[in-house]
C-alpha cells in the first residue's frame, strides 16, 4: 500500500496571521467551518496540477504564447488559494494539514488531435468547472460575515473569474480553427464532461442546510441552495455560452442525464 501523501500548510497558514473570532461559533459550527475550509484547502491546492497539465497540450496545439503564459500564472494562483484557505483553518483553531486524495492524471485525450484534445480540457476545466466555481464562491462571498473572510473569498473569486473568462475567451480566439465537425465532436465529449461535473459538484454539495446562519457567514454553505445555484448556472450561463460558439451543449446536457 502506498504511503499517504500529506499536504502540510501549517507554516504558511501561521505566517498569514489571520484573525477570526472563533469563540463566536459553537463546536458544531466551528467544526463545520474548519471542515469546509480544509476541504477547500485541498481542492485549491490540487487544482494547480490541472492547469499544469494543460501547458504541454497548449504548446502542442499551437495556441498563442500569451495564452500559455496565462495558464502558467493560474498554477501559482491555485497554490496561493490553498494557502489562503489553510490560513482560515488555522484562524479557526484547526490543523492546516490533510491527506491528499489519489490524484488521477489530467486527461491527455490521446484519441484526438492536439487542438481537440486541448479544447476538451478547456471546456471541462474553464468553461464548466471554473464557471460553476465563480457562481458558488460569489454567493458565499455575499454571505460572508467577518471582513477577513469577505477579503479572502473576494481574492479567490477574482482569480476564478479570470480562469473562467480565459476558457470562454480561448474559444473565441480559436474560433476560426473550429470546423463544424470539430464543434459536433466537442458536443459529443460534453456528454461525459457534464456527467462528471454534476457528479463531482453534487458530491461536494450535501443536500442539507448549513448548521446556522452564523456558520454560513463563516463559509459553511447551504447545500440545498448551492445545488439550486449549480443547476441554474449550467442552464442559464454554461449551456447558452457554449451554444453561442456552435457547440451543441443543450443536447449534451440532456444526454448526460440519461
Amino acid at each position: 500500500m502506498a504511503t499517504p501523501v500529506m499536504l502540510d500548510l501549517r507554516a504558511e497558514a501561521a505566517a498569514a496571521a489571520l484573525a477570526l473570532d472563533r469563540a463566536a461559533l459553537n463546536e458544531l459550527e466551528r467544526g463545520a467551518a474548519i471542515g469546509t475550509w480544509r476541504g477547500r484547502m485541498v481542492n485549491e491546492h490540487i487544482s494547480a496540477r490541472v492547469f499544469a497539465g494543460m501547458i504541454p497540450q497548449m504548446m502542442a496545439a499551437g495556441v498563442p504564447a500569451s495564452c500559455t503564459a496565462e495558464v502558467a500564472d493560474m498554477i501559482a494562483e491555485e497554490l496561493r488559494h490553498g494557502v489562503l484557505c489553510a490560513a482560515v483553518v488555522h484562524a479557526l483553531g484547526g490543523d492546516a494539514t490533510a491527506e491528499l486524495p489519489p490524484l488521477p492524471a489530467v486527461p491527455l485525450h490521446a484519441d484526438a488531435e492536439p487542438l481537440e484534445a486541448l479544447l476538451r480540457n478547456v471546456l471541462s476545466i474553464a468553461c464548466l468547472s471554473e464557471t460553476v466555481a465563480v457562481a458558488l464562491i460569489g454567493a458565499e462571498r455575499e454571505l460572508a460575515g467577518p471582513p477577513v473572510l469577505q477579503s479572502t473569498l473576494a481574492t479567490i473569486l477574482a482569480d476564478e473569474v479570470g480562469h473562467a473568462r480565459f476558457g470562454w475567451r480561448l474559444l473565441e480566439t480559436l474560433g476560426p480553427r473550429l470546423t463544424p465537425d470539430l464543434r459536433a465532436r466537442l458536443g459529443d465529449y460534453l456528454v461525459a464532461a457534464f456527467r462528471h461535473l454534476r457528479e463531482h459538484e453534487l458530491a461536494h454539495l450535501p443536500p442539507r442546510p448549513a448548521p446556522s446562519a452564523l456558520a454560513e457567514s463563516y463559509g459553511v454553505c447551504d447545500g440545498d441552495e448551492a445545488r439550486v445555484l449549480f443547476f441554474e448556472t449550467v442552464r442559464s450561463v454554461i449551456i447558452p455560452g457554449l451554444e453561442a460558439h456552435g457547440i451543441p451543449a443543450e443536447r449534451a446536457w440532456a444526454a448526460s442525464q440519461r
